[in-house]
């Protein structure tokens, strides 16, 4: 058999692994010694949680991240000529959605590698399910850009989409910036249109809930530093 690609979930925070990944994703990683990952201390982390029986200094790991050149691509899946599945290991989440990833698995299919996108966690479509906001038609938009003047229009251009189009939009921000994106949002967007808020998915602190920018303004959450999705729709 041909050797593959595995595209392995993680979970969203530090919340149990029993809860958001299938028994059989744990069995495939015990058949992987190759690894593509951000981060290796964090995906070591993960593979021992996850309970891999292969002693971790056995196994290989390449780092893709934004530090990574684009001429190293082709060497990450040198693994597959001696016929040796490769794993993708996002740092939270399903890999190759706002994730690096998604240039090996570009590679691969000109290579004609298959791919197995493997069952776990999406915090973008878990917080589109809660939502109640339009889950027929909608977009990703990423992240926003940083700079207030540009992310002002962004989040205006995402609005009058959502109207136009009848179309949920979606997008994120560093956990960080969170607080200051909320307040962008708040200011820029009109009252009538609805935001979903979506934090910690997944984990104890699970918070979403859907309102009204108007009904926002009077109950504005704290969400500093928590990992959030963000979605809109306009009245």
């Amino acid at each position: 058999m041909k050797a593959n690609i595995y595209l392995i979930p993680t979970p969203l925070g530090t919340g149990t692994i029993d809860t958001v990944l299938p028994d059989y994703v744990k069995k495939i990683i015990n058949k992987i010694d190759y690894y593509i990952v951000e981060n290796v201390r964090t995906a070591r982390r993960f593979l021992k949680k996850a309970g891999i029986q292969t002693l971790i200094g056995d196994l290989e790991f390449m780092i893709l991240d934004k530090h990574t050149q684009p001429q190293e691509l082709e060497v990450f899946l040198l693994p597959i000529s001696k016929n040796k599945d490769i794993g993708i290991i996002s740092e939270a989440g399903v890999p190759c959605i706002a994730d690096p990833g998604a240039e090996i698995v570009k590679i691969a299919h000109k290579k004609n590698i298959r791919v197995i996108p493997l069952v776990g966690p999406s915090s973008i479509l878990l917080a589109l399910m809660a939502s109640g906001l339009n889950g027929q038609n909608f977009a990703f938009a990423g992240y926003l850009p940083i700079q207030t003047r540009n992310r002002t229009e962004k989040i205006k251009f995402l609005e009058n989409r959502s109207v136009k189009e009848n179309q949920s939009q979606i997008f994120m921000e560093t956990p960080y910036r969170n607080q200051k994106l909320l307040e962008d949002i708040l200011k820029t967007c009109w009252s009538d249109t609805k935001l979903c808020i979506a934090a910690d998915i997944t984990l104890t602190t699970e918070f979403i809930k859907t309102k009204t920018i108007q009904e926002w303004k009077a109950n504005i959450p704290d969400i500093h530093k928590r990992p959030t999705i963000f979605i809109i729709q306009g009245g």
